[in-house]
């Protein structure tokens, strides 16, 4: 039996979310039809692709090397379908500014390379400054940091992180009540997921803030808490990129957090967001 697009996009479902079952739910197929098409495809290249685990199962080397050329396949074929159906030509696209532009450079670079003609729309905010712009059509799709709480967005959960506080004021406190209580407070937004959880401690602990001060560039924002000049809050995954020295981890009840890709619930993704989508999980 030949292999189709639509075994190709099964293997990479299942490859992507580690799980039969949930490719399955993700593509409207039964879980039975989708085991039906990893066994079709693990015959026809005579390989085990898939380690079956009692949770999901991984890929293995050969798995992983098919993994990547049919992402190939797939950014191919929804060029080809983009291009014969003459779809318009254009994204319209939000991230958080902590996030920031240049984590999504590489897949622009490709969808330039591809679409010399491509028009972007795309705007950075706070995770609630996007939402509402999704919200309002202003947007299509974003990358966001926080916990769904739109019911008319739908989240597509791409990763796990943690949030972290910082500021040097932290060495000379060893918890977070010492860290928080009367420290003035840098953030970018009300409307920011990091203001949120930081309120919600100040209330839980019962402490005082300092002064709030709004600075707008995230990363002057961060190297001001490293000068002692306040404190605020960050993702742990951007710690590296910011080159942060000093950070405390918060209370587990309120550090866990992810990144999300939204969009309208009746929003259908066209090939080129799918491409620009695609190109991101290799990231």
């Amino acid at each position: 039996m030949n292999i189709d697009i639509s075994d190709i996009k099964s293997f990479v479902a299942v490859a992507e979310l580690k799980s039969i079952s949930g490719a399955a739910n993700k593509l409207n197929y039964l879980q039975s039809n989708m085991t039906a098409k990893i066994k079709k495809i693990e015959n026809h290249y005579k390989r085990q692709l898939f380690i079956r685990k009692p949770k999901g199962v991984e890929l293995t080397e050969s798995g992983m090397n098919l993994y990547a050329q049919y992402k190939k396949m797939i950014f191919t074929w929804e060029e080809t379908e983009n291009k014969i159906y003459q779809q318009k030509k254009y994204l319209r696209f939000g991230t958080n500014t902590s996030l920031g532009g240049m984590r999504f450079y590489p897949s622009f670079n490709q969808l330039y390379e591809t679409y010399p003609d491509l028009s972007v729309t795309m705007k950075t905010g706070a995770t609630g400054y996007i939402e509402d712009e999704i919200l309002q059509g202003n947007l299509d799709i974003a990358y966001v940091l926080g916990h769904p709480n739109q019911k008319k967005l739908q989240y597509i959960h791409k990763a796990d992180d943690k949030l972290v506080l910082i500021g040097k004021n932290i060495l000379n406190h060893d918890n977070i009540a010492g860290c928080l209580n009367h420290q003035n407070i840098l953030l970018a937004s009300e409307e920011c997921c990091y203001s949120t959880v930081l309120n919600q401690i100040y209330t839980d602990y019962q402490l005082t803030k300092g002064e709030s001060t709004h600075i707008y560039d995230h990363e002057a924002l961060i190297q001001f808490t490293q000068l002692g000049m306040g404190i605020s809050m960050i993702a742990k995954s951007l710690i590296a990129k910011f080159n942060i020295q000093y950070y405390m981890d918060i209370p587990e009840q309120y550090r866990d957090i992810g990144l999300y890709l939204i969009a309208r619930n009746d929003h259908v993704f066209t090939p080129i967001e799918k491409q620009f989508i695609g190109l991101n999980d290799q990231l």
